[in-house]
């Protein structure tokens, strides 16, 4: 079958989306690929139409969790045997996953996270698994000089030496340098970059300066229909947004790494489906989520980067619909980026510093640590240190870069227990229940170092081998606890710190100095773009877009606000108030906010002019 053939079979389309043919043609030809596609240009077409073209099964690596479970079901509705492995399942049913992937002929993708790649039960199946193309997805997160960065993205080049097969890397967002560090870093044959236009012709980018940013977005949440996303810094401002928008009668609930995964995932589930219209969140949401029909996304502030606010504001308009990209910001948005450069890179003294304050909080010795789990409460590390919170979280930011440590945040933990018991006492123990005895001895038998620090369990597992109920080990563990034989940490909802190799002394950390400066100079240089971006009214917004990305041939797109300004604002306001007569201020106001009038900037002052003499030119 031609790749044509497919995607009518599978997806009932008559023609490809720009680009796409180009890049399924470079993969069919065994050539490592690169494709840069807009957020919504169709980039999961470009990897699942040549897998089904070959035998085997193509790996894709993907941090997003959503994005693993939408995309195999949506595969799986199509008749197409798809397989996910992330985070939060069992070593068991990671293994049934393995298995299946391996050994059944109608299994045609495999999705792993990053940090998959290098557990053992992974590699021991590496060679087992008939992968016909690697794809990397999201791919600037493998580049040091990408605005998102995950260490366990390098693994993936070490996958090469393993598994002969082609790659395909995907993204959305990167800079030329950023392209380039992509290929070298998955050891592309040569290099072979394939990207379409970053334009997104019903997109229309608004930028707001405003003291009252609060009313602004009020503005624009009723002005514009359908659902939309709200993007706001803080879990605080979460909350706080997402109450003022109920109080003024928007359909509007928050979303942020703090809530539970159950939660979490019931709220995306009832925005998904139109019960929520408007979510307020951090940056935590959306990655992955398709949802086509969303028609507006908002951030109230500036973010850190040009890529970051490209790709969030991307996931407006995905259907091809009018939507609108709202930047609503003022003066305290430059400071607080400002900080936070400065937090964002505290001296190397200081982040080696952290380096050893973690290990004494673990109390773990030098030469000792390896493999550690460390649940993790940054409040009451900062607290018992007399630290700064920002300035500890980006220490472990970099110390993960570094390759030291694994910083999870707010993630689900399994069942920790250690033995605290001598293991030639504990024949002298006499439990009152027989079946403590043979919980132990299952521990014993499954988890190597339980006796000297609490390792995770895998509660489904220990149950299943003891003969007894999940509510019941648990009560058993607590028995336990309660004869002072272990240790029994309950399974909860916490960040956590997974450290890599035994505590170094001072003086032995790695932490790359000529690396470090230029980190932050690159760092610089993107907070400065996004200000410019917000600040300057001269240049159409989409096209400033386009040249920070390295596409210097571009329109003026006609909708933005810098755009429009220029084409009849005054006619605009003018023709407003000649059909309403007897219009307040208040409603002018109203007017002049909604994004889909296209009147942008300070206005105030024809809006006053206009108001008091109807008649003026």
């Amino acid at each position: 079958m031609t790749p044509s053939e497919v995607l009518k079979e599978h997806w009932g389309y008559d023609a490809f989306r720009p680009m796409q043919q180009e890049i399924i043609t470079s993969a069919l030809e065994g050539r490592d690929t690169l494709a840069l596609l807009p957020t919504g240009g169709g980039k999961s077409v470009c990897f699942q139409v040549p897998a089904l073209m070959r035998d085997g099964l193509a790996l894709v690596v993907t941090p997003l969790v959503a994005l693993m479970k939408d995309q195999v079901q949506n595969l799986q509705d199509r008749g197409i045997k798809a397989i996910a492995v992330h985070a939060g399942m069992k070593r068991r049913d990671v293994d049934l996953a393995l298995n299946n992937a391996a050994y059944d002929p109608d299994c045609k993708f495999l999705y792993v996270s990053p940090e998959r790649l290098n557990t053992d039960l992974f590699k021991s199946y590496s060679n087992l698994l008939p992968i016909n193309f690697i794809v990397v997805d999201e791919a600037h997160c493998i580049s040091q000089w990408g605005y998102d960065f995950r260490p366990d993205y390098l693994q993936i080049g070490a996958l090469r030496s393993v598994v002969d097969a082609p790659v395909i890397a995907l993204t959305a967002t990167a800079t030329p340098q950023v392209a380039a560090d992509i290929m070298d870093k998955l050891r592309f044959a040569e290099p072979n970059l394939l990207k379409t236009g970053f334009e997104r012709e019903n997109l229309c980018y608004i930028v707001r300066k405003a003291e009252d940013k609060a009313g602004q977005l009020l503005s624009v949440c009723r002005g514009v229909e359908g659902s939309g996303i709200v993007y706001v810094r803080n879990r605080a401002g979460c909350e706080e947004i997402a109450a003022y928008l109920r109080q003024n009668g928007q359909s509007a609930s928050f979303y942020h790494a703090g809530l539970g995964a159950e939660l979490r995932a019931a709220r995306q589930e009832d925005w998904k489906s139109g019960r929520i219209r408007i979510m307020v969140c951090t940056n935590a949401f959306g990655m992955g989520i398709d949802k086509p029909d969303v028609r507006f996304v908002v951030h109230m502030g500036l973010p850190d980067s040009p890529e970051s606010y490209f790709q969030e504001a991307g996931r407006a308009g995905r259907d091809g619909g009018l939507s609108y990209a709202v930047l609503i910001w003022n003066r305290s948005d430059l400071l607080r980026l400002r900080q936070i450069e400065q937090t964002s890179f505290p001296s190397l003294e200081y982040i080696e510093d952290i380096y050893q304050k973690i290990h004494l909080y673990a109390q773990i010795p030098y030469e000792a640590g390896i493999g550690r789990q460390i649940r993790f409460d940054l409040p009451e590390f900062c607290r018992n240190y007399g630290l700064q919170a920002p300035k500890v979280h980006y220490s472990l930011k970099y110390l993960e870069r570094e390759g030291h440590i694994t910083y999870a945040e707010e993630v689900d933990l399994d069942t920790r227990i250690k033995i605290t018991v001598n293991r030639t006492d504990l024949y002298d123990v006499e439990f009152p229940d027989p079946r403590m005895a043979t919980v132990m001895e299952e521990m014993m038998r499954m988890y190597t170092g339980i006796f000297s620090f609490p390792v995770p369990i895998d509660e489904d597992r220990v149950s299943s081998r003891c003969g007894v109920s999940i509510p019941e080990l648990r009560q058993l563990l607590y028995k336990l606890s309660l004869e002072h034989v272990i240790n029994y940490i309950p399974s909860d909802h916490s960040s956590v710190i997974y450290v890599h190799h035994a505590r170094l002394r001072p003086g032995n950390v790695q932490l790359s100095p000529r690396q470090y400066a230029l980190l932050k100079e690159n760092y610089r240089l993107r907070s400065q773009a996004m200000e410019e971006y917000a600040s300057q009214d001269e240049e159409c917004r989409q096209r400033f877009l386009l040249r920070y990305f390295g596409q210097e041939e571009s329109k003026d797109c006609g909708k933005c606000d810098v755009c429009r300004r220029g084409k009849g604002t005054r006619d605009k306001i003018k023709a407003f108030i000649d059909a309403n007569p007897g219009c307040t201020a208040a409603d002018l106001a109203a007017f002049c906010a909604n994004p889909a009038n296209g009147i942008s900037g300070d206005v105030s002052a024809i809006a006053r002019e206009l108001l008091d003499n109807p008649t003026a030119d």
